[in-house]
């Protein structure tokens, strides 16, 4: 009875959301369209009517694959939960290798790369037809294949042995050995923020250090104002794979360096980078880092004792397509499977409080606006802004719910009418 109740609840809650993505997607593709033949007026003297109605297509399109790739993948849960693929693969594997922790790590290694070749021909779409149309993509096909044979060996290299100390915890620590699990993966991802800068990301960018010698003084310049300690500033070679352009931090403690897109630099002027740069910057002053990072922790934490509550329930088993009996009958452990259908429903249930996570991040760039604004010229971030949201294509006209509900940063009417009240 449980599992038919949960099996319910699942497919209900799937539906829904479901539906209120269809139904966001439409809202965002109907308002886009409407606003395509004007730009918006705070941005008629800066953005061209031909950026403003590219940037419309190229959201429309998005959104629309969104929706296909949103369909096919919501099938594929089915088809491993509820129509019994996870089931069909563990038992078949079982047959070719016994029970035990060879399995385990098979099965979900099985997953994994079904899953990736699923997956393969919509990532090779959207790399080569769609980021293609419209002029963003500057990847050979021989480097798309290069980045996910490398992706692949790292994985393996890095996630395999993770993935046997998680499913030995399980097996040998007893009822709390969600708890450490947790400290593993909480110390995984410190070091991962250790290494990914120095060691993970030159496999796939070249990274050289910032050679303008008058940008590189006044960046300088800015961070002995607002008192960070970097371990350099360096130029990624993004122009190899896209036409879109960013700037970031990234490492931890000492470990921290300062990259800027080759594609930035091209386009931004010396105190535009500069206001981008403060922004940034304020996300680590501000302590927006740190907490993210601690959120993160609280939430693996909470999502990992759900975990070790649910591997114990028979219910959630079968509720999900998985015949415990049978896999009890066969001698097969259900560590692997726990995991394997945690992964698998924890976005359906999750997705609804998408919102709230939004919201954070909004206020996070608010404020980030606002210690650039203390720090640069805020028209210096305007002028910027405009700048990336133009060459990155970024509607200027988003519906309101969709972005409220989706987006990580404000809408750029709102955010610019921040700025501007900053100089106000």
């Amino acid at each position: 009875m449980y599992s038919l109740a949960f099996s319910i609840l699942f497919v209900s809650i799937l539906i829904l959301t479901l539906l209120v993505r269809f139904w966001l997607a439409s809202r965002q593709i109907r308002h886009v369209l409407a606003n395509r033949a004007a730009v918006p007026p705070e941005f008629a003297e800066k953005i061209p009517l031909a950026a403003h109605q590219k940037a419309a297509d190229y959201t429309v399109a998005k959104t629309k694959f969104g929706l296909l790739t949103l369909l096919v993948n919501s099938a594929v849960l089915i088809g491993f939960t509820l129509l019994g693929g996870l089931q069909w693969l563990a038992l078949h594997l079982q047959e070719l290798t016994g029970p035990g922790m060879l399995y385990q790590i098979g099965l979900i290694v099985a997953f994994v790369a079904i899953s990736g070749l699923i997956d393969l021909p919509f990532d090779y779409y959207r790399q080569f037809v769609l980021e293609q149309r419209f002029g963003f993509n500057t990847m050979r096909r021989g480097l798309f294949f290069a980045d996910m044979a490398k992706g692949v060996l790292l994985g393996a290299m890095i996630g395999l042995p993770l993935l046997w100390v998680v499913l030995a915890l399980m097996a040998s620590s007893g009822d709390l050995w969600w708890l450490y699990a947790w400290c593993v993966w909480s110390g995984f991802q410190l070091l991962m923020m250790v290494l990914y800068p120095t060691v993970i990301a030159p496999l796939f960018n070249k990274f050289t250090p910032l050679a303008d010698e008058s940008l590189k003084s006044r960046i300088e310049g800015l961070m002995k104002r607002v008192g960070f300690a970097s371990k350099g500033l360096f130029v990624m070679d993004g122009s190899k794979r896209s036409a879109h352009g960013n700037a970031y931090f990234s490492g931890f403690g000492a470990n921290k360096r300062i990259v800027f897109f080759d594609t930035l630099l091209s386009r931004l002027a010396p105190h535009e980078i500069e206001a981008v740069l403060a922004h940034e910057l304020g996300h680590f002053k501000l302590k927006h880092i740190v907490k993210r990072i601690a959120m993160m922790f609280a939430v693996s934490l909470g999502f990992l004792a759900l975990l070790g509550f649910l591997k114990t329930q028979p219910w959630f088993y079968a509720g999900l397509g998985i015949d415990p009996v049978a896999l009890a009958l066969t001698g097969q452990s259900s560590d692997a499977i726990a995991l394997l259908l945690f992964a698998l429903a924890l976005p359906v249930f999750t997705f609804l409080l998408g919102p709230l996570t939004s919201l954070s991040s909004r206020k996070h760039e608010f404020e980030a606006d606002a210690f650039a604004a203390q720090h640069t010229q805020a028209d210096d971030l305007v002028s910027a802004l405009v700048k990336m949201y133009e060459d990155n294509a970024s509607t200027l006209t988003p519906d309101p719910l969709h972005s409220a509900f989706y987006d990580s940063h404000p809408p750029a009417s709102v955010r610019i009418r921040h700025l501007k009240g900053a100089t106000a």
